[in-house]
């Protein structure tokens, strides 16, 4: 069915609700990147800033989920709209749920949040108000109520599912890779990866990525948000190590592999293997079509910075001077080239 939106509220940067009269949907994240739940399929939506590109998964598995509430029946024609005698059967906790989602949508934002925070024991109220406190910063607060849908992590979804609201959230993982989460446990943890790497706490995000690790060990965007996290140690051959091994299956088809690709090669770097590293680099640079110009730049810098420690001037010089002409002001190109 298609979604006949008849307001879209803009709460704050990249935060929105979209309702429409049978179908209620939150977004969160910049234009173009979003998750879509609905009773016909999930719809993973993955872009890249600046490419027009976007990557489609559906996953029928999520759709009409099992573990989710029955409860009372809700009226087709709009869901978050409780009737009196339907309040009167709806538990205190669910009706400040709901009616913290019509704040939302009212763009009583203030006021969404005191609903929410009313019913912060239900996970899916908890997640809700945890974004919105992640949106504004408040990244103290937004912990506890993150934790606090972790801990009740097999019900997050159940009152979304509920009352056909689809959560949409766009997390970054790097530059040009966001990632695109819905209230479960995946998306939990990488917001709280989010708040742990902006407050400066490494060990705790990176304690967050080993379990989403754990969890589906080949999820590209956790490979790369583990791999961008463990770069900030270079001097940690272990964790480099484990970069390399970790990465070693990933091929050149998208421009997450392109990203992942990247870290590949710094990690090799890293480790003092140079040539390797080389290889690595032109793998990715070998696909540029669809990728995001400053990915690709950077991929050419790192390689000729290693075709400058390795005395191979010409090729270090050649391609200093193409990202010279595509970007004079790019990193110290200007300055490696003496210009």
């Amino acid at each position: 069915m298609a979604f006949r939106f008849w307001r879209r509220v803009r709460l704050a940067p990249g935060v929105t609700l979209n309702l429409s009269k049978s179908t209620a949907s939150l977004s969160l994240g910049p234009r173009g990147a979003k998750y879509t739940i609905s009773p016909r399929g999930n719809q993973a939506t993955a872009g890249l800033t600046g490419t027009g590109l976007f990557y489609t998964v559906h996953d029928r598995k999520l759709a009409g989920r099992s573990g989710a509430a029955p409860g009372p029946e809700v009226v087709e024609r709009d869901r978050l709209k409780l009737g009196f005698f339907q309040r009167l059967i709806t538990p205190a906790d669910e009706r400040h749920f709901v009616d913290g989602i019509r704040a939302l949508n009212d763009g009583d934002q203030d006021g969404a949040l005191a609903a929410l925070e009313e019913s912060r024991d239900l996970p899916d109220a908890a997640w809700m108000a945890g974004m919105i406190r992640l949106r504004r910063e408040e990244f103290d607060r937004a912990k506890v109520h993150f934790e606090v849908a972790l801990a009740g992590r097999n019900e997050l979804g159940a009152l979304f599912a509920k009352y056909d609201i689809a959560a949409q959230v766009s997390l970054p993982i790097t530059p040009d890779v966001f990632a695109h989460v819905f209230p479960r446990e995946r998306g939990t943890r990488l917001a709280l990866v989010e708040i742990a790497q902006l407050e400066g706490r490494h060990g705790d995000a990176m304690a967050h990525l080993e379990r989403l690790i754990e969890i589906d060990p080949t999820d590209p965007i956790i490979l790369l948000s583990f791999a961008e996290l463990a770069l900030d140690t270079p001097d940690d051959l272990a964790m480099m190590e484990r970069i390399v091994r970790d990465t070693v299956s990933v091929r050149n088809e998208t421009p997450v592999d392109t990203s992942i690709l990247l870290y590949r090669g710094k990690a090799l770097a890293a480790m003092n293997l140079p040539d390797a590293a080389i290889d690595v680099l032109t793998l990715a640079n070998r696909r540029r079509k669809d990728r995001p110009e400053a990915l690709m730049h950077q991929i050419r810098y790192e390689r000729a910075v290693l075709y400058e420690q390795l005395g191979r001037k010409a090729q270090a010089r050649r391609e200093f001077g193409r990202l010279f002409a595509a970007d004079p002001d790019f990193e110290d190109v200007a300055e490696r080239l003496k210009i």
